[in-house]
């Protein structure tokens, strides 16, 4: 049985996709094309972004509760960039701070939703 989502889970769900997308591909284009670190490998940062998304798309509270605190891993990153940085660097991870913030509150409130709504909204 699969019923349609109320609008603002599927606003939370809309909104954390994107925000999730943005921090893959602003991670991806600041490591390897935009500001270089090094080598390159920063750009391995990327990777555990992209776990989480299949998870956010069929809407599992799990990964909705995870992301949340995962993100403030970037969320540290793009301060001590932030501050530490300058120039364009500083700019990207003024942005990262911005998508991280964007993240998390689409998932506390996706969260908050759907566990407020129904005994059932836990699964």
């Amino acid at each position: 049985m699969h019923h349609e989502p109320s609008p603002i889970v599927a606003w939370t769900q809309r909104v954390a996709v994107a925000s999730l997308l943005g921090l893959i591909l602003l991670g991806l284009a600041w490591e390897l094309w935009l500001a270089p670190t090094g080598n390159r490998t920063l750009v391995l940062k990327v990777l555990p972004l992209t776990l989480p998304l299949a998870g956010l798309l069929k809407r599992r509270l799990y990964t909705y509760r995870w992301v949340s605190l995962v993100v403030w891993l970037y969320f540290i990153e793009g301060v001590v960039r932030a501050v530490g940085d300058r120039g364009l660097s500083a700019q990207l991870a003024m942005i990262e701070i911005l998508l991280c913030l964007s993240l998390f509150a689409a998932c506390a409130a996706h969260v908050h939703v759907r566990l407020r709504r129904s005994p059932e909204g836990a699964a």
